[in-house]
């Protein structure tokens, strides 16, 4: 494979570029941005007032996903949300003869699709412009080729016909990212960097007390990738290379696409590098039919997501893959990739690439996990590694005693409405949970936390496996002893010594006071909306109470869930008329799990659906998603962006409140 790729042909950018077309604001003002659609040019000014927030679930909703090819170019922000009006059409961007798309602050938020930069490239648009983006979007974007820039000068260059200097798009990247730039796109800078026709410049940094984080990226830095030299004495933020991993995956949402680029770029019966450290999934599309409207499936959507799983499959046989998926005696699949990887697979100190956002979930044990998009997962398969530039950590400090009846997700709730987290501060940071309220959860609701830095913004996030003196942590070696079968000598050796530095460095330390907490909710539309439960105004009454998601489908979560109905039915209650309770596992551990704790007679005598492991209602795609935008919805999983589970309204909670609500039939405090 490396000597077919040695001979290509690398072309790189020209110095200046023109681009040939118009401007798309996407405004809060659904008539403005209907007016654009219509042929008429709106010129910039900072008056306008700018979408902020715009998530990749917007961008391309997620049945738009099923497409993997130049179609997607016929659906970019047909989810797009203004005021309350949803102004895009099918085929408005691309007909509309767009070149470059404007945003406010944190657009590409959420899921780490790379289907969305992709859409609107295959669109038009080539240039992206915004207040601020997103990490995994931005990386995204400037893989397949997009220009990306926070300058807003260049809108009016573009309006005016004149040539813009490459520079502008590579002013305060670091050293790789403005070479990938340069090169058109990730994959031919990789094929430059193979050839030896790119530099990758040395870190030098001396010794220097590290982060937890800091000191995995230093340990798996590649230094020379032709010799395969790895690691160096020590990194510090803006430090950028590019790190080997230990375990690379993905799921059906992402495989085929990355497969297709594979083929078509490498070559169909290539081999992929060390297919042992590689993983796939069918786990968001499992129940797919079950809930997909007629409409769509009349329009051939359902067939094209049985694609990508035949070719997800196809593709993992003739690589020599193991593929984690579906059941063949029951609907259901293995496991969410996220609680799979966590239970089975990673090791403190790892570094752990996915192809989905939530990727830090597995953060929990110590681990450098986080999410790349579809061109880093094809070209992780050629070279092993992903480019990284060091980011800065941020130290969450959760002190104090929580509560019987808090959980990690009400921690993560309260820590995403604080003013540092909102204002979009810690996006592209290392979010590093510790304190003692963090060190006292077991690693299933650490998971929940680091799970949960996807909706911070953060790179990723990481709970340490040892104590501040490097001895082991004892959640960590029971979790590795319980539930890997490894020896306590083993698993101590495993955890020890995965902690920061005493005098790390920290751009912000965010201490939180558990003992103050109450039962927490997040409003619709932002998991940042959080409020304590008895702040609530009036009832809420809900018609939907979902517990489940990789967030909430672990084995604590159904002791959660478990312990309120159990404590109901001893009340002669169960799940209230008119609300539809669903309980779903994350994974088969865990449903074996609660099938040994009896939880499953509790579950089904309380009135509660019972659903087999997938993503499903967290991205509108199975059982527990909405229909219609009356219905109101409580739910454990980790966002509640519009229209991402259905079109009715998200209420996030933890699984106690979940439960005690689903019994209520409005939004309560669970009584434990």
């Amino acid at each position: 494979m490396i000597q077919s790729l040695l001979e290509r042909k690398i072309e790189k950018q020209p110095a200046k570029i023109k681009f040939d077309g118009r401007i798309l604001l996407l405004a809060e003002d659904a008539d403005l941005v209907k007016r654009q659609f219509a042929g008429e040019n709106i010129a910039w000014n900072p008056t306008i007032k700018l979408r902020d927030n715009i998530s990749t679930d917007e961008i391309t909703p997620a049945y738009i996903c099923y497409y993997y090819d130049e179609t997607l170019g016929d659906f970019p922000y047909l989810g797009l949300k203004c005021g309350d009006e949803f102004p895009v059409k099918r085929n408005s961007v691309k007909n509309g003869g767009f070149i470059a798309s404007v945003a406010g602050k944190r657009r590409g938020k959420g899921s780490s699709r790379e289907a969305s930069p992709y859409a609107e490239m295959c669109a038009g648009i080539r240039v992206i412009i915004a207040e601020n983006n997103e990490r995994i979007y931005q990386q995204n974007a400037q893989n397949l080729g997009l220009f990306v820039t926070t300058n807003f000068d260049v809108i009016e260059k573009i309006k005016r016909g004149e040539e813009i200097e490459l520079a502008e798009f590579t002013r305060g990247q670091d050293d790789i990212t403005r070479q990938i730039v340069e090169h058109g796109g990730l994959f031919n800078f990789n094929l430059a960097r193979l050839q030896g026709k790119v530099s990758i410049p040395a870190i030098t940094t001396p010794a220097r007390p590290m982060t937890l984080a800091e000191k995995i990226l230093a340990r798996h830095m590649v230094v020379d990738l032709s010799r395969d030299q790895v690691g160096v004495a020590a990194v510090k933020p803006d430090d950028a290379g590019f790190v080997r991993t230990d375990l690379r995956f993905s799921h059906e949402y992402v495989t085929p696409m990355a497969a297709i680029f594979f083929e078509q770029l490498v070559g169909a019966d290539e081999p992929v590098n060390d297919p042992a450290s590689i993983l796939f999934f069918r786990d968001h599309l499992t129940f797919l039919d079950q809930v997909m409207p007629a409409e769509r499936v009349k329009d051939g959507l359902l067939k094209l997501a049985y694609d990508l799983r035949d070719k997800q499959a196809a593709f993992a046989r003739a690589k020599g893959i193991r593929l984690h998926g579906e059941l063949s005696e029951r609907p259901g699949s293995e496991g969410i990739c996220h609680s799979v990887m966590l239970e089975k697979y990673v090791m403190p100190g790892g570094v752990v690439v996915g192809s989905d956002s939530h990727t830090p979930h597995s953060g929990a044990l110590g681990a450098f996990a986080f999410g790349i998009g579809t061109t880093d997962v094809f070209n992780a398969w050629i070279t092993k590694d992903v480019r990284v530039r060091v980011p800065e950590s941020v130290k969450v400090v959760v002190r104090g005693k929580k509560p019987a009846n808090i959980t990690a997700k009400d921690i993560i709730l309260e820590i995403l409405r604080q003013p540092y987290v909102k204002n979009g501060d810690a996006v592209g940071k290392v979010i590093e949970y510790t304190g003692e309220a963090v060190m006292a959860l077991s690693i299933d609701e650490r998971a929940t936390m680091t799970n949960m830095a996807a909706e911070i913004g953060g790179f990723t996030g990481i709970v340490a496996t040892a104590n501040a003196d490097g001895t082991p942590d004892a959640r960590a070696i029971e979790f590795l002893v319980s539930r890997r079968g490894m020896t306590r000598a083993d698993a101590e050796r495993a955890c020890a010594g995965w902690v920061s530095d005493m005098d790390a460095q920290y751009a912000k330390v965010i201490e939180v006071d558990a003992s103050k907490l109450r039962p927490m909710i997040a409003l619709p539309g932002d998991p940042g909306n959080g409020i304590f439960v008895d702040e609530l105004k009036s009832d809420v009454k809900i018609g939907i109470a979902y517990g489940g998601s990789c967030t909430a489908g672990k084995n604590e979560d159904m002791d959660m869930y478990a312990a309120v109905f159990a404590h109901a039915l001893k009340q002669g209650k169960k799940i209230a008329e008119g609300v539809n309770c669903f309980i779903q596992f994350g994974s088969q551990e865990t449903r074996a799990y609660a099938h040994r704790q009896g939880y499953i007679e509790i579950f089904e005598q309380v009135g509660a659906h019972i659903i087999e492991p997938s993503c499903g209602a967290c991205i509108n795609a199975g059982p527990g998603a909405s229909k219609s935008e009356s219905d109101v919805t409580i739910s454990s999983q980790n966002r509640n962006f519009p229209g991402r589970s259905g079109p009715g309204q998200v209420y996030l909670a933890s699984p106690y409140t979940v439960a005690a609500s689903a019994i209520a039939g409005k939004i309560v405090e669970a009584e434990i």
